[in-house]
């Protein structure tokens, strides 16, 4: 079977993946005794119809963009790094002892200071797994999952045993100091006089993420090191016969995943908890590993799907709060999408392809 134009494997797949999914949900909204159209304009007003929505869908989407670019940026270099959960865990960790133990006079300086000490524990919690996959052969998916456990039984141990404050029973570290606060969209867009939510948790993190969107793509297609990425990930062989070291690409794809990934620590911890407590990430890493699959592991098709998966969430939300449909039903919703998006992408390519196939042959006859 013919390959189908590249806009339509970027348009087309997951318009159609998506439909299916929607169709689906309404099935299952229906048969519990809801209005299926109700339901949607509840999701998208509640998403996307006030500041506060969009405050809470950006929110969302800036965490799902860092951990979709990490899966992306490993995925060019054929590795499935499933790690990203227990990395951006890691990565909190860092940005909470930069935040409580040095004296930030104002968030300007505490801000670079706190990304790189989040990409810093991320990349070093990806060092291991990639370092084992390159010298003996212990494969990513394996070693990287058991590092998740292994990261939240740390952060754990830590936040009970080291970073609590005297008296308190929450495991969680005391409140970051005032310095390392960061400006909201409501502080950011007052100063052009846009009038934004001020209760929305969306801060200066989603403008990092929107720069961290370019650079990965002048890393993955404009740089040396992103091409021996892509060239290691297209064929190991011929990538060695090119003279491509795979230790070093292996090693340094999986610490730019992991530094990414713990960037992520910067809108949750430091942006909206201003602490850090025991399971800030909240499946943040596993959802980007969808939205990269989604989104063709490109920069900008991951843009689209974090903001879908952002709707997704906060428009879930609402759903549950204002609609009697429960809280578990969203998640069958979300995981519908995921389904079709990802694991059986090749049951809505086919028939794709095959119409394109037949409009090849007709043209040639």
């Amino acid at each position: 079977m013919q390959r189908i134009p590249n806009w339509a494997d970027v348009v087309l797949v997951p318009l159609f993946s998506l439909l299916i999914a929607f169709l689906l949900s309404g099935v299952v909204i229906f048969a519990i005794g809801e209005n299926p159209i109700a339901a949607v304009k509840m999701m998208i007003s509640g998403a996307v119809g006030s500041t506060y929505g969009w405050g809470y869908t950006l929110y969302y989407a800036t965490n799902f963009l860092f951990t979709g670019l990490a899966f992306a940026v490993a995925s060019h270099a054929r590795l499935f790094n499933i790690g990203t959960e227990g990395q951006a865990t890691l990565g909190g960790l860092g940005v909470a002892l930069v935040c409580l133990y040095i004296p930030w006079p104002h968030w300007a300086l505490a801000l670079p200071a706190a990304m790189i000490g989040g990409a810093l524990f991320g990349a070093a919690w990806a060092f291991l797994p990639a370092w084992l996959q390159a010298k003996r052969g212990s494969h990513i998916v394996i070693t990287t999952i058991m590092f998740n456990y292994i990261g939240f039984s740390l952060l754990n141990y830590v936040l009970v045993n080291v970073l609590r404050p005297v008296g308190a029973m929450d495991p969680a570290t005391a409140k970051f100091p005032e310095g390392t606060h960061l400006p909201t969209l409501h502080d950011i867009l007052g100063v052009f006089g846009i009038p934004f939510s001020k209760a929305a948790p969306a801060n200066i993190s989603f403008v990092i993420a929107l720069i961290a969107c370019f650079l990965v793509w002048v890393l993955i297609w404009r740089t040396r090191l992103g091409y021996a990425l892509r060239s290691y990930g297209q064929s190991e062989s011929a990538a060695v016969y090119a003279g491509i070291s795979p230790t070093k690409i292996i090693v340094v794809a999986m610490l730019i995943s992991g530094g990414l990934a713990g960037l992520m620590a910067v809108n949750n911890v430091m942006g909206e908890a201003e602490r850090l407590v025991l399971n800030s990430v909240e499946g943040a890493g596993f959802i980007g590993i969808a939205v990269a699959l989604m989104g063709r592991n490109h920069p900008f098709g991951i843009l689209l799907a974090s903001i879908l998966f952002g709707v997704l969430y906060q428009g879930g939300a609402e759903l549950a709060l204002w609609m009697n449909i429960p809280r578990e039903l969203i998640v069958v919703i979300q995981a519908l999408v995921i389904l079709f998006t990802g694991a059986l992408d090749n049951m809505v390519r086919m028939p794709i392809a095959y119409v394109f196939n037949l409009r090849r042959r007709k043209e040639t006859a």
